[in-house]
């Protein structure tokens, strides 16, 4: 059923799948310069990675206190009955995100400053 040439084909598929994992997990991953924290696609605030601060954040669906230390964030507290968010591991690395579905928060990490807020949310 299968010719060599088939799995010929099949592991040259595979080794260049891997290699694009590969290439977007160390390669693209930067390190973090900015927290932005929107609340129902709404645009909440950037905060910077590199200065260590506690943020308060109240919503219309509740209140979450996120902390930025030694250039990560994490979630300390949440008023949510899950409190799913707070399992959360501490996010530092550009495109990492922390979200809370039940305020619809949603925290994410920014390679620069320039791309905090965003151009347009489609809804």
């Amino acid at each position: 059923m299968f010719r060599k040439k088939d799995f010929v084909l099949i592991g040259f598929i595979v080794v260049i799948a891997a290699v694009s994992a590969l290439f977007t997990m160390f390669v693209q991953r930067n390190a973090g310069t900015t927290v932005c924290i929107t609340i129902d696609g709404v645009f909440y605030g950037a905060y910077s990675l590199s200065e260590d601060q506690s943020i308060s954040i109240d919503g219309e669906f509740g209140h979450n206190r996120l902390v930025i230390e030694d250039g990560s964030a994490y979630m300390a507290d949440a008023d949510c009955p899950d409190k799913y968010c707070m399992d959360y591991k501490p996010v530092s690395k550009g495109g990492e995100t922390i979200i809370c579905l039940p305020h619809k928060l949603v925290v994410e990490v920014t390679g620069t400053r320039e791309a905090q807020q965003p151009d347009v949310i489609v809804p």
